[in-house]
Parts: C-alpha cells; structure tokens; sequence
C-alpha cells in the first residue's frame, strides 16, 4: 500500500523544473500602447522582434493555452529572452498606435491583420513587418517554443512552419 501511495504522489506531483507561474505577470509584458515605440525598444534590448498573442474573453482556446502552455517558467523566459511580448483583446477598444505610427484601437487593429480566431499569434520583425501567423492554439509547449525558435532563427524568411516543424 506504501508503494501504491508513492507512486501517486510521484505520478501527480509537478516537478521543479515545470515552474508555473502568472502569464499576466511572467508571459505578457505591460502594454504602453505604442508598438512603433515597442520597435525601438525592442531593438535597444537587442531582440528579434515583438510577439503578439491575439486573444478574447471567453475563448477556451486561449484560456487552455494560458493555463496549460503559457504558465510555464522555460516558455515564459524563452519568449521574453527573445521578444517583447504582449496581449490584444480582438473586442478591445483600448487606443494604441500600430507599428506604422497609426492610432487605432486594438480591435481595429486585429481586424486590420485579418485576426478572425483565437487565439492567434503573430511575430513581427524589427522593421514591424508579419514574420509569422499562427492561427489557433498550439498543440503544446514543445509546439510553442519551436515556433518561437522559428522565427528567432530567421527560419521563417525561407520555409513555412509546417515544413520546418516537419525537419525537426
């Protein structure tokens, strides 16, 4: 019965190196609503571009990423190592300024870069231009960090994410 009870606890116990924490304080970084501004500041810390996370209230998707995906320590430091990151509400009618100087609201925004689901994630470069679209959840955090990966890496200028998932 001893063993029983250990290999529960063992089975169900999260181990040290899957920390979760906050995505709202950990993933997403606080939104001053200037992405032109983002750009410039990205590049001061020397990343490779500015992660979007499209998202709504109410999305099951989105939440299911949040909890199972977006909570975790290794996702949250790689993507921040990398990007400035931040969340757009597709209903929001928060002002913000797009990365050609434009002020708009986030709903405007996402319906301008044809944001029809969520979640939806978008990189955009340096110079603020689309790298990458996914549309939907990823399937998991090893799904994530590779996408990541793949647009870090500048692998996006030269295959989709279909194939370079595929070669990996």
């Amino acid at each position: 019965m001893r063993h029983l009870f250990l290999a529960f606890v063992l089975l169900f116990a999260t181990p040290a190196w899957a920390e979760t924490r906050d995505p709202g304080n950990f993933f997403f970084q606080p939104k001053f609503g200037d992405l032109q501004a983002d750009l410039q500041e990205a590049k001061k810390q020397g990343k490779k571009g500015i992660f979007l996370f499209f998202e709504m209230d109410a999305c099951p998707f989105c939440e299911r990423m949040k909890t199972t995906i977006l909570n975790q320590s290794d996702v949250q430091d790689a993507y921040r190592a990398k990007f400035l990151v931040y969340s757009i509400d597709v209903n929001g009618d928060t002002e913000i300024t797009d990365f050609q100087g434009k002020a708009t609201t986030e709903k405007d925004f996402a319906f301008a870069l044809r944001v029809r689901a969520t979640p939806t994630l978008l990189f955009f470069d340096l110079d603020g231009k689309l790298a990458a679209r996914h549309t939907g959840p990823t399937k998991d955090k090893a799904e994530l960090l590779l996408l990541g990966k793949f647009v870090a890496d500048g692998e996006y200028a030269t295959q989709p994410f279909a194939k370079y998932k595929q070669g990996k």
